[in-house]
Parts: structure tokens; C-alpha cells; sequence
């Protein structure tokens, strides 16, 4: 088990990308706090956790919220004895040209996706440097960390975002034995992605299915959704790596889309 008694604070994790990255960590041995906006969804799963042996717990927050975000990560913290993993995952997508954005969902959008990164960074970080038994941060970037699609402005600035934080991050933390990364995956078949497909398909005036082909999997090496599988797995490596030697890194997981 490569997580033997880690304790993994997952956001977003009641569902698609994070759930599947709950799973596997409970599987290698971590315990498990999920932490959700829908509080009920997070005890569901934790129960399903649960149910197959792990040790997990649900808890609710809405990860713009630095009150809500500090007494999760608190009560995460003392359910389990401390925190070693955060796993910033939670986020939405709103689709729109840039003069038509209102300024309203631009700051929706960089807050969830960037304040709830440095808030649930901050709160975990000070377990893991008190500890002193080191720590793995990882975001939920996208191939839009590095690269740029039409209509999603301010998902493409919080994702590049990401980056800019993690570095930092793997920098500050490096003296506590703290590790910092982002998984940068494709298109995922998740409800994120799938509430994507009819809105792309109305603004560009073209059918859901030449959505899929020629805007989301067009770059791809072979047609395919990059799965929540392929996700969880590129967590696993990050979250269970020994040494230094890849923080500060970012892996793109997208079939090919996007080649570093």
C-alpha cells in the first residue's frame, strides 16, 4: 500500500475526478476525508468508502469560504491525526466569449478554482509543516494550464494559475519535506464535461457529436476521453512519490493533446 495511514483531503470528491481518486487512495491505504459543496454526497460516499473497509469521513464546504475551508480541514484533521495529502479538484466551467463573460462568473470562476487552491493550500499546509513528516499538494489543472480553447477565459487564467501556485509552493515547502504538482488531464467524460457538450454545441452552432470529435477530442492521438482512471493513477504517482525529485511539476494526462 502505497498510502499506508496517509490522510487525504480530496476536494470536489463526491463525484467524478475525485471520487475515482478517493477510491484508489483508500485502496492504497489512506484515510479518506471527503470534502464536498454537497454535504450529503460527501457522507455518501464516504459511506461507500467505508463500506468496503476504508477509513473515511464527509465533510461539507464550499472552498471560497476561508471559515468553511479552516473547520473542515480542522475537523478532517483531528478525525485522522493530522493531514498529508490535499487534493484541490473542485471546480465548475461556464462557457462564453470574452465580451460576452459577465465580470460576475469571471470572478465565480478564478475564485473557485483559484481561491479555493490557496485557501485549502493554506489550511493544509500548516498540518503538514507542524507534523514534520512531509506532504503532497496537488492540483487539478487541465491541458488549459497550458494551452488555450475558445469561450473559456477565465478557466484557461485559473488553470495557468495552478501552476504558477504549485511552484511556489514546491519551493516554500521543499524545507518541510512538502511536495507540490498538477495533473493537467483532457477531456474527462465527467458531469463537468458532459453539461459542456450541448452549450459548446449552441454557442458554436454545430451538432453535440462535432463537439466531441473536432473541438474536445480533435487533438487527441485516438478519439478517446481521457478517463477518471488515467487521472487517479497520475495522483498515485504524485501523492506516493518519495523524494523531491518531481515537485514543481505538472504531468498533462490527455491522450496525446497537448505533447510536452
Amino acid at each position: 500500500m502505497q498510502l499506508k495511514d496517509k490522510v487525504a483531503y480530496i476536494t470536489g470528491s463526491a463525484s467524478g475526478i475525485g471520487k475515482e481518486i478517493a477510491i484508489l487512495f483508500a485502496q492504497e491505504g489512506a484515510k479518506i476525508i471527503i470534502a464536498d459543496l454537497n454535504k450529503e454526497a460527501a457522507d455518501a460516499t464516504a459511506a461507500e468508502l467505508k463500506a468496503t473497509g476504508a477509513l473515511a469521513i464527509g465533510v461539507g464546504v464550499d472552498v471560497t469560504n476561508e471559515d468553511q475551508v479552516n473547520a473542515s480541514v480542522e475537523e478532517g484533521a483531528a478525525a485522522f491525526g493530522g493531514i498529508d495529502i490535499l487534493i484541490s479538484n473542485a471546480g465548475i466551467q461556464i462557457v462564453h466569449p470574452v465580451e460576452e463573460f459577465s465580470f460576475a462568473d469571471w470572478k465565480k470562476m478564478l475564485a473557485i478554482h483559484l481561491d479555493g487552491a490557496f485557501l485549502t493550500t493554506k489550511a493544509c499546509l500548516k498540518h503538514m509543516y507542524a507534523q514534520g513528516r512531509g506532504g503532497s499538494v496537488i492540483y487539478m489543472g487541465s491541458v488549459h494550464s497550458k494551452e488555450a480553447s475558445l469561450l473559456k477565459a477565465p478557466y484557461v487564467t485559473a488553470k495557468h494559475g495552478l501552476i504558477g501556485l504549485a511552484k511556489t509552493v514546491a519551493k516554500e515547502g521543499a524545507k518541510h519535506g512538502v511536495r507540490a504538482n498538477v495533473i493537467c488531464p483532457g477531456f474527462v467524460r465527467t458531469p463537468l464535461v458532459e453539461k459542456q457538450i450541448p452549450e459548446q454545441a449552441r454557442t458554436l452552432g454545430i451538432s453535440e457529436q462535432e463537439v466531441i470529435k473536432n473541438v474536445m477530442l480533435k487533438e487527441t492521438v485516438d478519439g478517446e476521453f481521457t478517463t477518471t482512471e488515467d487521472v487517479a493513477r497520475v495522483a498515485l504517482l504524485f501523492a506516493g512519490f518519495p523524494t523531491n525529485a518531481l515537485t514543481g511539476q505538472s504531468l498533462v494526462v490527455s491522450h496525446g493533446w497537448f505533447m510536452q
